[in-house]
């Protein structure tokens, strides 16, 4: 064990405000990209957890949030030809204005909500691969419809309760609990639900086209072959693929890189005051050890690089405690039926900054060895 981790073990009090500093820091970024991540990742949830292993968007496309335009239907019988296609469906998404029938005592509730169009067909390439024959025999019912429990509040119904979307009447026969959303809950209908609804038609213009494939791992081998074969018609993507831009595209999104970046400056600004006060405080705290060793012969520069892993070490504290908050934040969020996402793109570049935050830190605080001379020991 270094020197410079066995003094952060045995005076961990000293240091302990740079490790809260630290972890404050990289919490408030992490949760301020993750609601964000968390609000992207439910609109995808449907397409992340399909059978479908390839999407089809407008040729226009970036992300599942840019594809407006959508595409013309006769795409769909030309994605046939390629022989490792099995199935073809358009994902249908539409808006509707909720409203429950209040009880006695409860308050009427009305909202829009984001009405996901499935097939409640066991294996279909529309029906989430965590639907269970359950709310597949719900959905087949007509006018039934399902929702996530975390959004029955605010929907102000029960299972088994009835409501309106635009003015027709339907029944809440089951709940997920897969599917939060901190804005407009999602709704859950069959094909055939959202046409008696009017939510539902065969026109000559679809949105995103799912595609299930026979072998799951040429999904972008696949993709590459459509995109070939349609010469610029559509553009298609690996569902993996498509998840990802789609998280990244959110954050393109000028409102929220504004609110990114504001708690990007200010988690910096208090990473790097607060650990460089506090560490100088502990190494001003411990200058006589210092000074004890310059007259053991150690070297200013040894010294130096004492305080720089000493630095590097409350990095790691602050990320250990940052993780363990960060997982108590995501579970309270679960809780609330709040969607949260902490993605690999974020989370790294996150750590990253931190400890170079705990390294510069330590690098402001070298000025205060000049304060170890041995001849102060004599006083």
């Amino acid at each position: 064990m270094t020197l410079a981790l066995s003094t952060l073990i045995y005076e961990w009090r000293r240091y302990l405000a740079a490790v809260i500093a630290l972890a404050v820091a990289g919490l408030l970024v992490l949760a301020m990209t993750g609601m964000f991540m968390g609000m992207s990742k439910s609109f995808t949830a449907p397409v992340d957890r399909s059978p479908a292993e390839v999407m089809i968007l407008s040729p226009e496309a970036e992300s599942l949030f840019g594809n407006d335009a959508g595409q013309p239907r006769r795409n769909i019988p030309e994605i046939y030809r390629n022989p490792e296609v099995l199935e073809v469906q358009a994902l249908h998404m539409n808006w509707a204005f909720w409203s429950n029938f209040p009880k006695e005592g409860q308050p009427a509730k009305g909202d829009g909500v984001q009405v996901m169009v499935l097939d409640p067909v066991a294996g279909a390439v529309t029906l989430p691969s965590d639907f269970g024959n359950d709310l597949i025999q719900a959905l087949q019912e007509p006018y039934a419809v399902v929702v996530d429990r975390s959004s029955l509040g605010k929907l102000g119904v029960q299972v088994g309760d009835k409501a309106k979307m635009n003015g027709n009447a339907v029944w809440v026969r089951a709940t997920t609990t897969s599917y939060p959303s901190m804005f407009n809950a999602k709704v859950f209908v069959s094909r055939q639900t959202a046409k008696l609804l009017r939510l539902y038609d065969d026109g000559p213009r679809v949105g995103a086209l799912m595609v299930k494939i026979a072998n799951a791992g040429q999904a972008r081998q696949v993709a590459a072959e459509l995109n070939a074969m349609g010469k610029g018609r559509y553009k298609a993507w690996s569902r993996e693929d498509l998840s990802k831009v789609s998280q990244k595209a959110m954050l393109k999104e000028g409102g929220i890189v504004v609110m990114i970046g504001f708690a990007v400056v200010v988690g910096t600004f208090i990473g790097i005051v607060i650990t460089w006060q506090t560490l100088q405080g502990a190494i001003l705290a411990n200058i006589k050890e210092f000074a004890s060793l310059r007259a053991l012969g150690v070297s200013m520069w040894s010294l130096r690089l004492i305080v720089m892993e000493l630095s590097m070490w409350v990095g790691v504290a602050g990320l250990l405690l940052t993780a363990a908050l960060a997982g108590l934040v995501w579970i309270l969020a679960k809780a609330a039926g709040v969607p949260m996402d902490f993605p690999l793109f974020i989370d790294v570049p996150v750590a990253v900054s931190m400890l170079v935050i705990a390294i510069l830190s330590g690098a402001l605080s070298l000025g205060i060895l000049k304060k170890s001379q041995p001849a102060d020991l004599l006083r």
